[in-house]
């Protein structure tokens, strides 16, 4: 899809990326209680299913989160609609949020043939931006608050549009934390897949229906189910969401290094960028 060219930014608001950690790494023993410490500093952690252990993603509730936008530059593409679903473990829908959203800019021809909202409907229909954006920013940061995963295809995508839009309208949006994508989770288990690794694609592939694509409450839903299928396809990903986000940012870099070698035999000055879930600020 094409994008809108970006506006000019004023250049004192605050940075769109928080650089500080996820999570806060757990305090130092003092130097009095270092000896009562001392006997935990080997201990081993217990193995999945142990009393315990953190449970695997798939053992408890999760949600799952979709944009349509305006155009393909995460940078620039403006929300459109958004869906959030929550499930329990079994993977039955127990909320679901959808909001339609006037981006404030007109929707490229292109766009509006893949998610099915023109400019008209938006503006007719559709709520303001920033009203928008802070109510999806809130209900994602009480599900991040409670650990629970949030599935998204393709998450550095949808991540940064919104971290853009928060910008753009003066909200502040959480930290990303955890998360699992199935396109980077995929592309790690099933390296050598031959076609397409579109969110149809694999759908198709692991029998998942999904009606209505490129409308964002049917890729919500499908995302989690392709996902639940994927971890019974490969039990490696049958782990706490904690550590699965933790090596994703990993395999994402990974898998862009290699693209960006790949590109580069070709076109030498290719960039791929590998930052998940949140892409790379255009200037850095």
């Amino acid at each position: 899809m094409s994008s809108p060219s970006r506006p000019a930014e004023p250049t004192d608001q605050p940075p769109l990326f928080d650089a500080a950690p996820l999570r806060a790494a757990p305090p130092a023993p003092s130097a009095a209680g270092a000896d009562a410490e001392q006997d935990v500093l080997f201990e081993l952690d217990p193995p999945p299913g142990a009393p315990g252990a953190a449970p695997a993603w798939t053992e408890g509730p999760r949600a799952a989160f979709d944009l349509e936008t305006t155009g393909r530059d995460p940078h620039t593409a403006r929300i459109v609609t958004a869906s959030v679903v929550r499930t329990d473990a079994s993977g039955a829908v127990t909320d679901e949020w959808e909001w339609l959203a006037d981006p404030g800019v007109e929707i490229p021809e292109e766009a509006a043939a893949v998610h099915g909202v023109s400019t008209e409907r938006a503006r007719a229909e559709g709520r303001p931006a920033a009203e928008v954006v802070a109510q999806i920013a809130r209900v994602l940061a009480e599900l991040f608050a409670a650990g629970t995963p949030v599935l998204v295809f393709n998450a550095s995508y949808d991540f940064t549009v919104l971290a853009h839009e928060g910008r753009r309208h003066g909200v502040e949006v959480p930290q990303p934390f955890p998360v699992l994508d199935p396109y980077v989770l995929n592309k790690q288990v099933h390296r050598y897949r031959r076609g397409k690794r579109t969110l149809g694609a694999l759908c198709e592939e692991y029998g998942v229906e999904l009606t209505a694509a490129h409308t964002s409450a049917a890729d919500s839903v499908a995302t989690e189910r392709l996902a639940v299928l994927m971890a019974r396809r490969f039990p490696e990903l049958v782990r706490p969401a904690a550590e699965l986000h933790e090596d994703q940012v990993v395999w994402a870099a990974e898998q862009a290094a290699s693209l960006q070698e790949y590109f580069r035999r070709t076109r030498p000055d290719a960039v791929v960028d590998g930052a998940w879930p949140l892409r790379r600020p255009e200037d850095a």
